[in-house]
């Protein structure tokens, strides 16, 4: 097993120190900013709270990778000085968080929860980094993954398995695992993650917080390790609709260093939350979105669009034909494009890939170029039928994942009484917005059980705002009535 490339070097703090932080560490942006704006909290007081949870969290939740204790406490002691001086920057300075460990760092180790990057060290910032730079947030350090982010349990065999806050046997979803549990527990008071056919909204909604898959080209992917070129995406995970709003606010815009990077103006997210969803129409797409879910998430995502119809807004049966073939298509991409990434790896040290990892890669040469082209196809047709059901309605409503969290370690899962594969399954619902780079946003909407289950909203291209204030509307509900993991 792999090790932190961080020791422990600082004493855990004590039970007493918990207690006193955990009012810190329990709050949101939204309610943080407003306390270090006005200098009733510092950035430093934050920081050590943040990183006290973090620290003795982290044999049970394992979501860190590597901790910058004392590079955080020296960006917070300038925050604080800076905002003493009256250099406030906004929502986000002085608010502590880590960062996926694919998401590069000058200078800072960067593993991709592999063995074979488990010394890179990039030479530059990605572009979202630096812009949470200029911001003002302060890097608690790197946040675990699953391996190349090639997948959704984060049960990594180099560093050890990330748990869900919770229930310690449940897998956290992934690949965002680590930063998705990490907020949950309130060792992170938000992360950014990547998702490449889930990996932001899966573990958002494992974990019972918000993340935001933002449309393709809306913020840049440079300085991101790649997984599919052609599905990579890089957004913001939060606590509450609200800090998501506002992280998206500082990593949103172009990019001319990012081919894929869009030259689209951005809204104000934040100002545009009024939780008013008068007139706004939701589409049902019935045969794909709601075929085959837990009866329990269903019957939470339901009720939550009523509440919706209650409040001023109608539903709209629509049809999206080309989803039938969305599964193949998206599989294709991501096994021919990941492929090509690790190739000379997958060649010359195929034995340094955990063994998920290196069975998805070897299958790389299965789809030959005519079935490429053929996906090429099928997201042409999909995206075209998507866009005629947003001339009907305003955004899609689905459950997040058609299931619950399964037990670390095991490949199929429970749906309705019925042993299921996971991976085909818990990416079921989310790898389209991937495949047409539609934007898609996890909320919570209830729980099952002891576990919390998550909505999926999803929109025309750019409309970030748009499906940010539903998610308001359905969060002013409550629907996990303050329920938190008991950690």
């Amino acid at each position: 097993m792999l090790e932190l490339e961080y020791k422990h070097t600082y004493p855990k703090p004590s039970m007493e120190v918990i207690s006193v932080t955990h009012k810190l560490i329990s709050k949101s942006v939204e309610q943080l900013a407003p306390l270090i704006e006005n200098k009733t909290i510092s950035p430093v007081e934050l920081t050590e709270a943040v990183l006290a949870r973090a620290e003795a969290s982290q044999d049970q939740i394992n979501a860190y990778l590597d901790f910058y204790h004392d590079d955080a406490m020296s960006a917070a002691k300038k925050a604080e000085t800076d905002i003493m001086n009256g250099d406030y920057r906004g929502m986000y300075h002085g608010i502590p968080m880590g960062i996926k460990d694919n998401v590069y760092f000058e200078n800072k180790r960067t593993t991709m929860a592999s063995k074979i990057h488990q010394h890179f060290r990039p030479t530059y910032d990605a572009t979202v980094v630096a812009k949470l730079r200029e911001a003002g947030v302060i890097f608690t350090g790197k946040l675990h993954m699953h391996e190349y982010a090639l997948s959704i349990t984060n049960n990594n065999p180099h560093f050890g398995p990330v748990r869900n806050p919770w229930d310690l046997n449940k897998i956290p979803g992934g690949s965002s695992g680590g930063s998705a549990a990490a907020i949950a527990v309130g060792s992170s008071v938000a992360s950014i993650g990547t998702d490449t056919a889930g990996s932001i909204r899966i573990p958002a909604s494992a974990c019972g917080i918000v993340g935001l898959k933002p449309t393709r080209g809306r913020v840049s992917t440079r300085g991101v390790y790649p997984l599919s070129w052609t599905q990579d995406h890089v957004g913001p995970m939060a606590k509450t609709v609200k800090d998501t709003a506002g992280l998206l606010n500082i990593i949103a815009g172009y990019d001319a260093q990012d081919p894929a990077s869009v030259e689209q103006s951005t809204d104000d997210y934040v100002a545009s939350l009024t939780g008013d969803v008068t007139d706004l129409i939701i589409g049902i797409e019935e045969d794909y979105f709601f075929n085959q879910i837990d009866a329990e998430v269903e019957k939470s995502v339901r009720a939550q669009i009523q509440d919706l119809v209650d409040q001023g807004a109608t539903v709209k049966p629509v049809k999206i034909p080309a989803l039938k073939d969305a599964e193949w298509a998206g599989f294709c991409f991501s096994v021919s494009e990941a492929s090509m990434v690790h190739h000379d790896s997958i060649l010359e040290r195929p034995e340094d890939f955990g063994e998920d990892i290196r069975g998805f890669l070897l299958s790389g040469a299965s789809p030959a170029s005519d079935g490429y082209a053929q996906a090429l196809k099928v997201r042409e047709q999909l995206i075209a039928d998507f866009n005629a059901a947003f001339k009907q309605v305003d955004v899609l409503i689905a459950p997040t994942l058609p299931i619950m969290p399964n037990d670390i370690g095991d490949d199929r899962v429970d749906l309705n009484g019925e042993k299921v594969d996971l991976l085909s399954n818990i990416i079921r619902l989310t790898g389209p917005g991937n495949l047409t780079g539609l934007p898609a946003l996890s909320v919570p909407c209830g729980m099952n059980g002891q576990l919390p289950v998550g909505l999926q909203i999803i929109g025309p291209a750019f409309s970030e705002s748009r499906l940010l204030n539903a998610g308001f509307a359905i969060e002013q509900m409550s629907p996990l009535k303050g329920k938190t993991p008991n950690l």
